[in-house]
């Protein structure tokens, strides 16, 4: 499938066409998840990789295989990317999934079941400069031309996978209350893990043991797809908006996020500086 140049439309946002058609979209909303489904769900780069190593390692309690031997996009197939029907795999066991859908599309599929979801939220300023970096070598995407043009288009949501407001607003609208909330990530996941499984899986779940992983850092997508002249799918693992705004931008990035996110409780480190 190529359609590179294709943007689909779907729930009033845009997606790329090389990974999304509206019969893939459709398969995705309607989905019939399993109880024991793990799935994770994020904003684009907002760990998405990192939760989807670190999970990996869990359910394999440690053990180094399947981490170093599948592809992460095999392991813990896009939902709504065409290829999911080929990638997931029927197992007796939790599977894992993963998804960019909005709380709209997915959440009514997904009170069906009793399927654990795992939502992973990242300091917006860093999502919008990753993003933007993502945009330069991922062919797929449309030029996000200067830093300051994609900005605008970022804080408006006319970028494609659409609002960071919207996506994360929507998502955090259904936590459970307090009072459901397991007591831990271990009871949360149901694994129990040794200290030397615990130990296994900070190590090769760190951003320097992903970034030399081919099974991780997308070296194996070829050129045409992502052109890794033009950076790192994996690029620094810290936070680097301040190298990006200029003062200006970065008022107005305040301005904009308290009139978003003024009713939320959610907190990023380093945010409001």
């Amino acid at each position: 499938m190529d359609r590179m140049e294709v943007t689909e439309t779907f729930a009033g946002i845009s997606l790329p066409g090389h990974l999304h058609t509206e019969e893939s979209l459709r398969f995705a909303s309607s989905f019939q998840f399993q109880d024991t489904d793990v799935v994770i769900v994020t904003y684009p780069k907002s760990g998405t990789t990192w939760m989807q190593e670190i999970l990996t390692l869990i359910y394999s309690k440690g053990d180094l295989e399947p981490a170093k031997t599948i592809p992460n996009w095999a392991r813990a197939p896009w939902l709504e990317h065409t290829y999911f029907k080929d990638m997931l795999q029927e197992t007796s066991g939790p599977r894992l999934i993963t998804t960019h859908l909005p709380c709209q599309v997915l959440a009514p599929a997904l009170r069906k079941s009793k399927a654990k979801v795992i939502y992973m939220a990242r300091n917006p300023k860093d999502v919008a400069v990753s993003f933007y970096h993502f945009h330069k070598m991922a062919r797929f995407l449309p030029d996000p031309g200067s830093f300051e043009d994609f900005l605008v288009r970022f804080l408006e949501g006319t970028v494609q996978y659409g609002s960071w407001f919207d996506h994360v607003k929507g998502w955090l609208s259904q936590r459970p209350r307090a009072s459901e909330w397991p007591s831990g990530r271990s009871g949360f996941l149901g694994v129990a893990l040794g200290s030397r499984g615990a130990e296994l899986c900070l190590g090769s779940g760190s951003f320097s043991s992903m970034r030399e992983n081919t099974m991780v850092n997308y070296t194996l997508i070829p050129c045409e797809i992502m052109d890794h002249s033009r950076g790192r799918f994996m690029r620094k693992g810290t936070g680097d908006w301040r190298d990006h705004f200029t003062p200006v931008q970065n008022m107005h990035f305040h301005k904009i996020y308290q009139e978003e996110m003024q009713d939320s409780s959610l907190r990023f480190r380093g945010l409001m500086d």
